[in-house]
């Protein structure tokens, strides 16, 4: 069986880890349907009054409409097609829905949105506290083969609004190529953006305009451009145009990996990174680095006379 990748909630949703059932959810007077915009990059909640009243009832109807199509263009069902729940058990405040094999043929993005929509339009019933993922029989699990395990009401969280369009300053590390195309040169770059926009948006937006020093050069391939990013359970998914198919055989094809790994995980909430194209990581990036593996944090490929050279104009300037 293919193992889902795990992800989380993309652009203004992360996923913490739900250690077992949390506490009881205060009760509510409107319910939501949640579906995925047309844009693939976040849940969208819809109000809903359901026409049942009992817990398993209810449960029933909510399902029905999430696997339903929606008339309303930028939305779309959370399930694909193809995608079945074939049976569901409620115990003890406890769900647990089971899913057909095609579950896991969905791609990491497509699969944690499904799954934080049905989520959290399901935990608004009244004596649902945990909901548990199967396919088939056997628990979902992430690449490494740990289970995915019960998600609550807290499992998917809102990040706290900063108030719109004020200006912060941020310190960023990002990781360029060097003037051979062979290395990595890291460059501190000290920056003013808008409070609405995401610390992984910025550090991408940075590395497409190039350092600003004159040590290194922009290892991404010039007319891209990024379509979206988002952050995921530590994963951070990584959209761009197909500009960045473009050829520039001056840096090698590492270089322009890890410049783009390097730089966002830098972020705390980073610990890999996936890149696609137009949506696709089903590829291989020119010779040998296919974008459908998660990259890590490398600094092997970091050009180390370049940061002696930095480390020695520091010890100079103290």
């Amino acid at each position: 069986m293919k193992i889902w990748k795990r992800a989380l909630l993309p652009l203004m949703i992360f996923l913490m880890t739900a250690a077992g059932c949390g506490n009881s959810q205060e009760e509510v007077s409107e319910y939501s349907i949640y579906y995925i915009n047309k844009d693939n990059t976040k849940t969208v909640a819809v109000g809903y009054e359901p026409e049942k009243t009992t817990a398993e009832e209810m449960i029933e109807e909510f399902l029905d409409k999430l696997f339903q199509d929606t008339d309303v263009v930028d939305y779309r069902r959370p399930a694909p097609k193809g995608v079945e729940l074939e049976s569901w058990v409620l115990k003890e405040d406890q769900l647990s829905l089971y899913f057909s094999s095609a579950y896991v043929e969905m791609g990491n993005v497509e699969e944690v949105l499904c799954r934080a929509a049905i989520v959290r339009t399901l935990v608004q019933v009244k004596g649902v506290e945990c909901i548990s993922f199967y396919v088939g029989d056997a628990p979902l699990v992430d690449s490494e083969g740990t289970p995915v395990g019960l998600m609550t009401a807290e499992s998917f969280i809102e990040k706290p609004g900063e108030q719109i369009n004020t200006i912060q300053d941020a310190s960023i590390t990002l990781y360029f190529s060097n003037e051979a195309g062979n290395g990595l040169v890291k460059e501190v770059q000290e920056v003013h953006y808008s409070s609405n926009i995401s610390m992984e948006k910025l550090v991408m937006e940075q590395l497409l305009k190039g350092p600003k020093g004159k040590k290194g050069r922009a290892a991404i391939p010039d007319g891209t451009k990024l379509v979206g990013v988002s952050v995921l359970d530590g994963v951070c998914f990584v959209n761009l145009s197909e500009g960045f198919l473009n050829q520039n055989y001056e840096i090698a094809e590492p270089v322009v990996i890890y410049s783009i790994t390097n730089s966002l995980a830098e972020l705390k909430d980073i610990n890999k990174v996936q890149i696609a194209v137009n949506g696709d990581s089903n590829m291989v990036y020119r010779e040998k680095m296919n974008l459908s593996d998660m990259y890590e944090r490398n600094l092997d490929y970091l050009d180390s006379s370049a940061e002696a050279k930095d480390n020695l104009e520091e010890k100079k300037n103290k």
